[in-house]
């Protein structure tokens, strides 16, 4: 049962993975495209490529032959990932997941063209003038966004004209790959966000993790609890779109998929095909089952019978302040993990930039989830870097 496992990207959530995918006895090789990413320092073996280059990634399938590929990112030839399925790879979840879910474009017109799941209204533009007509089309305030990004960037709310000319300069900078075209998205009168994680498995029944509150800042998660308290309706309302979207796509895997909720229901915003961010919370201990421990064993086959809230928690993310090219040091450690059922992850990326997420604070307990997400604030507060 040992496989060659290929992770295209080696972020911090990889990171967690590839330490998952190693208890059950795998083979990791970590793929980035600058060197020193997290997942390569606990992989096996790494790998600096280009992962938007066709020939590059074909070089890599040639080099290594892994008997699993799964993509951690968006920056990535995803149209090649058929390519490697029909030879006999298998994608995670599945290459029609990946080259959909890459892009907000293809997912989004699924969900609410194909599949009828309520989203916000939308309109796509390719230029200046076409984005200015999507915006008076939409109505301020509206979203936008680039169709292939992450970690929020790229995302801005216009809120009046003056806003329009800087939002889609914004787009196009915070642009993944080589794709220039953006989304504008009429703007949701929601009460909270969620985060649903997913299961979907070849051998078995598609499970829920319980669902996830998150606080965004700049486009990309600042805080993360679970449970967050709902109507039940509709939280049964988000389960039926997550899983009628991720049959859509096939395959199996942990999948994030992100929900507003309003005084009306579930509206569906986006999905990652992949452990989630805000899914971090999960390491506090909160479920009998980690997200990256619940997509490790869903690669691989492995059964899950059921997930299970043990207790409640919070996360909180610690960022960089400043630009700088050397590795970072932590100060304040000994005094954050005095706080009693706190923990922490240092991801250990090489460099700095000011906002980059260089580790998350992590608490559980019995209190109200307010006050462990305040506590988890106070951790990650405590620890600075430098």
């Amino acid at each position: 049962m040992r496989k060659r496992i290929l992770l295209l990207g080696s972020g911090e959530l990889g990171k967690e993975l590839t330490i998952s995918l190693q208890r059950l006895g795998q083979y990791v090789i970590a793929v980035d495209s600058y060197s020193g990413a997290p997942a390569m320092q606990v992989a096996q073996e790494s790998e600096v490529v280009n992962m938007l280059s066709g020939d590059a990634l074909d070089a890599l399938i040639d080099r290594h032959k892994p008997d699993i590929i799964v993509p951690e990112i968006e920056a990535i030839r995803t149209e090649h990932l058929y390519k490697y399925e029909q030879n006999g790879i298998f994608v995670v979840p599945s290459a029609k997941a990946v080259n959909y879910t890459m892009n907000r474009k293809a997912i989004r017109d699924l969900a609410a063209k194909d599949l009828g799941v309520r989203t916000a209204p939308y309109l796509y533009a390719t230029d200046y003038t076409s984005f200015q007509n999507a915006v008076i089309e939409i109505g301020m305030p509206c979203v936008v966004k680039p169709l292939m990004s992450s970690s929020g960037k790229g995302q801005s709310v216009i809120k009046k004209k003056e806003d329009i000319e800087g939002a889609w300069n914004y787009a196009l900078e915070g642009s993944r790959g080589d794709l220039m075209e953006v989304i504008v998205e009429g703007f949701v009168n929601f009460d909270y966000e969620i985060t649903l994680l997913t299961v979907t498995q070849n051998n078995g029944e598609t499970l829920f993790c319980p669902p996830i509150g998150h606080r965004q800042e700049r486009g990309d998660y600042q805080e993360s609890w679970q449970p967050i308290l709902m109507d039940p309706e509709h939280l049964i309302e988000a389960q039926q779109m997550a899983q009628r979207v991720t049959m859509a796509l096939t395959g199996s895997g942990i999948w994030g998929v992100e929900f507003f909720i309003t005084n009306d229901g579930a509206y569906f915003s986006e999905l990652s095909p992949r452990p989630h961010d805000t899914g971090m919370v999960t390491l506090a201990g909160t479920q009998n089952l980690s997200e990256f421990e619940l997509h490790a064993r869903a690669i691989l086959g492995f059964p899950i019978n059921e997930i299970v809230l043990e207790k409640k928690g919070a996360s909180a993310v610690i960022l960089a302040n400043e630009d700088k090219d050397t590795f970072p040091t932590f100060s304040g450690i000994e005094e954050a993990l005095i706080i009693p059922n706190s923990d922490i992850r240092i991801f250990g990326k090489p460099s700095t930039r000011k906002y980059r997420r260089m580790g998350v604070a992590l608490i559980s307990g019995n209190e109200e989830v307010q006050i462990l997400v305040d506590k988890a604030k106070e951790i990650a507060k405590t620890i600075k870097v430098n």
